[in-house]
């Protein structure tokens, strides 16, 4: 299933996005797409709604350095344990919505990732039953004030800035995130392109990992890292993250 939210000329609203490419219709949930959803019988063509970031976050996890070849281009060893951070819900954003740079950073990077998104209360999962607690997954991108990176000595700022979070186009619950290609695309110009079977720790080992040190609820955001090729974006360029399976994620690049 593909699940997703989007403005209607109805309002806002949890849909399921049903038929073929270019003729898909939005179909409504009634209330969040947990569990077995009940829908409204409301309809529309996707094409006649605005898709919205797929989920409200209670709170976005984030990995770090979880790619060999990033954390040799971050001038790091590859970590033994997973390295994780957290970015605030006010950092989420859309598909299509701008991210802004701030103008206290010279240097803002994209960061194309695999998100796992939650779909149950859990805690102490083991990594064998990951699959149990994850509603699906999607695209984000986690957008980084690199100069403030270095000067803080620490991840908070550079990364929790409103729109350093782009999430979407949606949500696919049937994904198999074990080898898939990723890739980040500048004005169409590839970037980054690697396939999550090169991530350090799978995602079972994350959730396992992050679920030990907090209670996850659904909703709840797991960025998976980035892989190498990171770099900065100015104002007017366009940045696309796709993942295989999942589609493609746009924001233009605008100065605050």
């Amino acid at each position: 299933m593909k699940l997703g939210r989007v403005a209607s000329p109805d309002g806002v609203a949890f849909v399921a996005i049903e038929g073929a490419e270019g003729e898909e219709t939005a179909r409504e949930i009634a209330e969040h797409p947990f569990g077995d959803p009940t829908f409204t019988g409301r309809t529309w063509k996707l094409a006649d709604t605005r898709l919205l970031a797929p989920i409200l976050a209670t709170k976005v996890i984030a990995v770090g350095k979880n790619y060999a070849a990033h954390a040799a281009e971050m001038g790091s060893q590859a970590p033994a344990d997973p390295v994780i951070f957290s970015k605030p819900n006010t950092s989420i954003v859309g598909p299509g919505a701008s991210i802004v740079r701030p103008p206290s950073s010279e240097r803002v990077d994209f960061e194309g990732e695999l998100a796992v998104v939650i779909g149950r209360p859990c805690k102490d999962v083991p990594a064998a039953r990951a699959k149990d607690v994850i509603l699906g997954y999607t695209i984000a991108n986690d957008v980084t004030a690199r100069d403030h990176q270095a000067h803080d000595g620490q991840w908070t700022r550079s990364k929790s800035y409103d729109t350093f979070c782009p999430l979407g186009p949606w949500i696919v619950t049937d994904f198999d995130a074990s080898d898939a290609a990723i890739k980040t695309e500048l004005d169409d110009a590839v970037q980054q392109s690697s396939r999550t079977s090169l991530m350090l720790h799978s995602v079972g080992e994350i959730i396992e990992w992050v679920s030990r040190v907090m209670t996850l609820l659904p909703g709840d955001v797991i960025l998976t890292g980035t892989p190498e090729g990171v770099g900065p974006m100015t104002a007017g360029q366009t940045v696309s993250v796709s993942v295989e399976g999942l589609g493609t994620l746009a924001n233009p690049v605008v100065d605050k």
